[in-house]
């Protein structure tokens, strides 16, 4: 019983070990690859030194933004526009 107890222990232990350290991994990767927001000469070290990996998932990353970017100003012009319709609707109407 005692046997039983302490191996369950040990695999529980192991667990939250392995658990940890995959986190801190993870982490420092996440952290690593933030450093490199901008290119440009006092970083280009830096960018080479990364591997091809971690440069596609940060273009990658900065492609994701920029498509939000241009999707929230794109619904901005579109509410604009709609609210400009509704104000004017007579000036809008051609053939008139």
């Amino acid at each position: 019983m005692l046997f039983k107890l302490m191996l369950v222990f040990f695999f529980i232990m192991v667990f939250f070990y392995l658990r940890s350290f995959r986190k801190l991994n993870t982490k420092k990767k996440v952290f690593k690859a933030r450093k490199l927001i901008t290119f440009n000469k006092k970083n280009l070290n830096n960018w080479m030194n990364l591997t091809k990996k971690e440069r596609y998932n940060l273009s990658k990353e900065e492609s994701n933004k920029y498509l939000v970017k241009r999707k929230l100003l794109l619904e901005e012009i579109r509410k604009e526009y709609k609210k400009i319709s509704r104000e004017n609707p007579e000036k809008n109407i051609k053939g008139k």
